[in-house]
């Protein structure tokens, strides 16, 4: 049995805490949190040890894995504190709100051979699975552009404050809800290698925006377009959607189906010429245990049965949710620049046929 500490009972950690309960492979040895009558619960009706200090369930329980989901800018201590002491570590999204801190982290994490996850769970959706292969394979031959979208109902009048809704402590839409739409990009087709046209805007918050827009570049020409929403009441929760073209074709994708439209039929993968239709219903596999839905207990099985046959292979590791916080910089960084109009004229006059490229995408190349 793997031995797993859950630090943090929010909405995550508590969706954490009943899965990690139920898996077959893991024992679920003790918790952590500052609220007092959450661990009193807790402790009075499940009997799992309770903690208010991270250092000392570690240095005492020893645990071989370790499930942080606590507001976001105590992710790099927590996480630093329990690769230090060996242990397997999955965070919560995002990885961390400095990409320096993240990368170092993901070195560290490297170094020592231990498994690490972040909680990107769209990763585990079967449909955008599905079209991760399809792309590999060719079925849209040369893609050109891709639109990932993520929206939800999270602020929709001005309130009170809460972490998320603080600069320092969560990060605000980009890196709670853009961060899904990127790190989606980049599972997808990889990292850009520049960003431009980033806007970010308040609309209830005061200290962070509700919503976010961005342009990503590719050295070999191809471009994506994010958007991010959480201040969109006519989604009743998060939702994500992706549209990818190519030469061939367009695939969207959603937590519900694949839409397919290629130009020519494609045998090999069994698709038809015109559109295609693949429902998650037949893509998904199924899990042992459900709980708002199937992605959340798959990435927590993948993240046991990595550490149980001592992968080093991991869908979402430390490193690439590295990457994402690194886009994530760039697209503030390039919003500072719209807004104070500190850049330069969109683009650049070119060699006759030349291909024109935003300035900004020099200024915030990766």
């Amino acid at each position: 049995m793997i031995r797993v500490a859950l630090i943090g009972l929010g909405k995550m950690g508590i969706s954490h805490h009943a899965i990690i309960n139920t898996h077959p492979d893991a024992e679920l040895v003790a918790v952590c949190d500052t609220a007092a009558y959450v661990l009193d619960v807790l402790n009075k009706y499940t009997g799992v040890r309770c903690y208010n200090d991270y250092l000392a369930l570690l240095d005492e329980e020893k645990p071989d894995a370790v499930f942080i989901a606590t507001p976001s800018r105590f992710h790099g201590k927590m996480v630093k504190a329990a690769l230090d002491r060996n242990m397997h570590v999955f965070c919560e999204k995002p990885f961390t709100l400095d990409p320096a801190e993240g990368k170092a982290l993901a070195g560290i994490a490297e170094q020592k051979h231990l498994v690490t996850q972040v909680g990107y769970h769209y990763r585990f959706v079967a449909s955008f699975q599905e079209m991760k292969r399809l792309l590999a394979a060719g079925v849209l031959g040369q893609i050109h552009h891709i639109r990932s979208e993520v929206y939800g109902s999270v602020v929709l009048r001005p309130q009170s404050s809460t972490w998320r809704t603080r600069k320092e402590e969560g990060g605000g839409c980009l890196y709670d809800y853009a961060s899904h739409a990127v790190d989606l990009v980049n599972y997808l087709v990889g990292a850009p290698d520049a960003v431009g046209g980033t806007v970010l805007n308040k609309l209830f918050s005061r200290d962070v925006e509700d919503e976010a827009y961005s342009t990503f570049y590719y050295d070999n020409g191809m471009t994506a377009q994010v958007a991010a929403n959480w201040s969109d009441d006519s989604y009743r929760k998060i939702t994500a959607k992706v549209t990818v073209w190519g030469t061939k074709g367009r695939i969207t994708g959603d937590r519900q189906e694949l839409q397919i439209y290629l130009r020519d039929k494609d045998s090999v993968h069994g698709l038809n010429k015109g559109w295609n239709i693949r429902y998650s219903t037949e893509l998904t596999k199924e899990v042992w245990f459900y709980l708002r839905g199937e992605e959340y207990s798959a990435q927590i099985d993948h993240f046991l049965q990595c550490i149980k046959e001592g992968c080093g292979e991991n869908m979402a590791p430390f490193a690439s949710a590295a990457r994402t916080d690194d886009v994530l910089a760039m697209m503030r960084r390039d919003s500072m620049s719209t807004r104070t109009g500190g850049h330069a004229p969109d683009t650049a006059k070119l060699a006759p046929g030349a291909r024109e490229v935003p300035l900004r995408r020099i200024l915030f190349r990766r």
